[in-house]
């Protein structure tokens, strides 16, 4: 019956061609603009590290004297620790694995002489980032605590960096210039790209593209190389080592637990060590300032989903509104004026909800082809979002769920609208109709 049901609807949508092209260009406009925005907001509140996340969480602390103003136009300071308050968390040892974190970009000079000087983008950390974060690698492996501690300088190369260097040869043992030092190639990832960049400081990069090199954060300090990222500072002077002082955050720290208890211990212990600080005197606000997020909730946090983008969410799905409302319409009319046949097949037999699965197979047929006019107007805007600016516009791209999800809600979108237009066929009287025929 379900075939015979779908040939009938296919056979009624040809006899009025222009109503069935209406119906299929109102639904595909609204499909296609809803999409376009709700693939934008997916790509911008996906899970960076599906199977991992859960597990990762971020320590944040408040070493802000009290008469520090926050600004409302600015990053916040807490978002990432000082150097003494990371080194303090990961002599510490209270987590599984636990890592230190900031962001550089550097002049690397290669040694090909058909390769000019290029500044490449990259991760400076401490030992167990690789393990933390799982970062596959082709090649070689991460540096050790030791390297940390004797301020080694190695280098891991992600693999696009590696075959631009080296061609198909491994550049493992190799040597690197980056900055006006060298460093010595110990490992190659696979490619790692987790959008968000959750592990980065959010207030200056939130989308982009994969980290090019892994150096230890040690040297990194050592050498005083450049950090992307905020450095928020409230000291009253400029004397010492700014990257190392206690008045300034500019690091990013991640932890591993593994369990509940795990985390409430964790948590714990931010408060105490917080306690600690404010006995010390370098902390003057509560402990109860000390803060655990996990991975979603410092998104969450974060709330890295521009307010134009949500606005242009809701004007699409209302927009879609519109567009079933007047495919209700449209079906009405059209059901409304084959009263005639229907009171015919329900002479002969047919069952109101025979009727009224036939009319809904018809909707759906509709639905499918707004659908694919939906998906090609849907590449198209996210092309159009493509040629944005913005850091996250690059990566709006349709996934597998994106593309069977904007069949899918064209279909439910139809099938809805034509609920109302098949119930009202299917009250039809038929003896009154036959009378006029």
């Amino acid at each position: 019956m379900f075939g015979y049901y779908v040939d009938m609807a296919l056979r009624s949508l040809k006899r009025s061609p222009v109503l069935t092209a209406l119906m299929v260009l109102a639904i595909g406009l609204g499909i296609g603009a809803s999409m376009t925005m709700i693939t934008v907001l997916h790509v911008m509140t996906s899970d960076p590290l599906p199977g991992r996340s859960a597990m990762l969480f971020t320590p944040h602390l408040d070493p802000l004297p009290l008469d520090h103003k926050h600004r409302d136009d600015g990053p916040d300071p807490t978002d990432n620790l000082t150097w003494p308050d990371a080194m303090a968390l990961l002599s510490a040892h209270r987590a599984k694995l636990q890592a230190a974190m900031a962001g550089g970009s550097l002049l690397l000079r290669p040694a090909r002489a058909d390769l000019r000087p290029f500044t490449v983008s990259g991760r400076y950390g401490t030992a167990e980032l690789f393990a933390l974060f799982g970062i596959p690698f082709e090649h070689g492996q991460g540096w050790s605590s030791g390297d940390d501690a004797s301020r080694a300088r190695v280098i891991v190369l992600g693999k696009t960096l590696d075959r631009k260097l080296f061609g198909s040869a491994s550049g493992i043992g190799q040597t690197v210039r980056l900055g006006d030092s060298d460093f010595r190639v110990i490992g190659v990832t696979a490619d790692w790209r987790p959008q968000p960049m959750f592990y980065a400081d959010l207030s200056a990069q939130s989308f982009g593209d994969t980290d090019q090199f892994f150096l230890p954060l040690s040297a990194a300090v050592d050498l005083k190389l450049q950090i992307n990222g905020n450095q928020s500072s409230w000291s009253k002077n400029d004397s010492g080592e700014p990257m190392t002082d206690a008045e300034m955050t500019w690091l990013q720290f991640w932890v591993q637990l593994d369990s509940a208890a795990q985390v409430q211990a964790y948590h714990q212990f931010l408060m105490d060590y917080s306690a600690q600080q404010k006995v010390l005197g370098r902390f003057q606000r509560p402990a109860t300032e000390a803060k655990l997020y996990s991975l979603m909730g410092w998104l969450e946090h974060k709330n890295l989903v521009p307010t134009d983008v949500r606005l242009q969410l809701w004007l699409a799905l209302g927009f879609l509104v519109v567009c079933i409302v007047n495919i209700v319409a449209l079906l009405l009319a059209k059901f409304l004026r084959r009263s005639g046949e229907i009171s015919v097949r329900r002479a002969l037999g047919a069952r109101r909800r025979d009727i009224f699965l036939q009319l809904g197979i018809e909707s759906a047929t509709v639905g499918v082809a707004g659908g694919v006019l939906g998906l090609l107007i849907a590449e198209l805007g996210l092309w159009s979002v493509r040629r944005r600016p913005d850091d996250y516009a690059q990566f709006a791209q349709m996934d597998m769920s994106m593309l069977l999800g904007t069949l899918a809600l064209a279909v439910v979108a139809s099938v809805l609208a034509g609920l109302l237009p098949a119930w009202r066929a299917c009250r039809v009287q038929p003896a009154l109709q036959l009378k006029t025929l």
